[in-house]
């Protein structure tokens, strides 16, 4: 068995990584043709994963050109201990309220130390001359090291 194959994780695994509290990088084309690259707290929409950013954000503008993007959650201190996620898609700009809503409460529920009334308004906050990100995921990597056998030391 290749060592790729022994250190991918079960799509179970990778639903449960992704739905953990991380950042996600998130990388679109610039119009230079550069990447992007930016971290965002995320949420979901349609059980996707999906972020609020202000309309005209540089990922924004990226995506309205051009939808591909790939975004990558990844946690470990140590090689042993490296696990993450690569999501490569499309990012589908969301202005509906009640959908950006949607993404504001569950980024607010994920990230922030509120309930009620509280979490609400944090929510509401965060729609401000904003519009959502969906992922669109087309293609998943992924790796957990904790699944190779590191060789003894000496």
């Amino acid at each position: 068995m290749k060592q790729r194959d022994r250190i991918k994780m079960t799509p179970d695994e990778i639903d449960a990584f992704v739905r953990g509290r991380h950042t996600m990088s998130v990388a679109t084309v610039g119009p230079d043709g550069r990447v992007h690259l930016v971290a965002m707290w995320y949420g979901f929409l349609d059980g996707a994963p999906a972020f609020e950013t202000y309309r005209k954000s540089q990922k924004v503008v990226n995506l309205l050109r051009d939808p591909r993007m790939t975004c990558m959650i990844e946690d470990g201190d140590t090689y042993e201990e490296l696990r993450g996620v690569e999501l490569v898609g499309t990012g589908e700009v969301v202005e509906d309220e009640d959908r950006l809503l949607e993404v504001a409460r569950s980024v607010v529920a994920r990230y922030h130390a509120l309930t009620g009334e509280e979490a609400e308004a944090m929510a509401r906050i965060l729609m401000r001359k904003r519009v959502a990100v969906k992922v669109n995921v087309e293609h998943v990597v992924s790796w957990d090291h904790g699944k190779m056998a590191m060789p003894a030391s000496g």
